[in-house]
């Protein structure tokens, strides 16, 4: 299976809770996506590994995913070394994608930008030849994607390009509200954590709102390209203004 974007994240719920509205609004246009987890989030002050595993599915439906698949890496622990990016490597040649989503190369979580930095790394080793990996027992050709972008997470980031998500940001909202182990339920008996304060969600929608609102638009996601993109003329740039 071949897909248009794969989105990679250090946690499950990184990608719903900074790129989902991207994912879903290519879903939607009938564009193949995906989503490769690094780690089960075993660390997580809030619900068990067993909590996330069907958090995560939930969530992929919500997003259209066509896959979904968890490396399996230390939560914490792993490393932007040879080990994880060959570990990491077979999943960007399995699944070939056109454009790779990766975390924040700065934020506030050591995993974030460490995973950021380890993405886009082994986006550029699967394109070597001399690299060999196999999946499920068959060698694998080449592929280095054509582009990264790296969603904006906790830190405020000056974005490259902001994508319009206005149109799924309800669905969005959604593939978030699957991770009830993770954040606020009054009837919870865990600890609160950073991301379980009962105003957590109203500053999810405050941030997209001042993205789309940068762009004339309702709401926003924004990201980072360490490479300038090109564009094919100046209309590409041009988006309708609301009223």
């Amino acid at each position: 299976m071949k897909l248009h974007i794969l989105a990679i994240a250090a946690h499950p719920d990184d990608i719903e809770l900074s790129c989902a509205g991207t994912l879903i609004k290519h879903s939607l246009a009938g564009q193949a996506t995906g989503i490769i987890d690094l780690t089960e989030g075993e660390l997580s002050t809030r619900g068990t590994v067993a909590n996330r595993y069907e958090e995560a599915r939930r969530a992929g439906e919500v997003m259209g995913v066509k896959v979904r698949h968890n490396v399996q890496m230390a939560d914490g622990f792993f490393k932007n070394d040879e080990e994880h990016i060959r570990r990491l490597i077979p999943y960007i040649r399995r699944y070939q994608p056109e454009i790779v989503l990766g975390n924040s190369l700065h934020d506030r979580h050591p995993d974030h930008s460490r995973g950021g930095r380890l993405i886009a790394d082994a986006c550029f080793y699967a394109g070597l030849r001399k690299i060999e990996t196999e999946w499920e027992g068959v060698p694998q050709a080449p592929w280095r994607p054509k582009r990264v972008y790296h969603y904006i997470q906790d830190r405020t980031l000056e974005p490259t390009f902001i994508v319009d998500i206005t149109d799924a940001f309800e669905k969005k909202m959604e593939s978030i509200r699957c991770y009830i182990s993770q954040f606020h339920n009054p009837e919870s008996k865990e600890p609160i954590s950073y991301i379980a304060s009962e105003h957590f969600f109203d500053s999810l929608v405050h941030k997209d709102g001042v993205f789309g609102k940068r762009i004339g638009v309702r709401y926003g996601e924004g990201f980072v390209s360490e490479n300038i993109p090109g564009l094919n003329s100046l209309d590409d740039l041009v988006l309708p203004i609301l009223p």
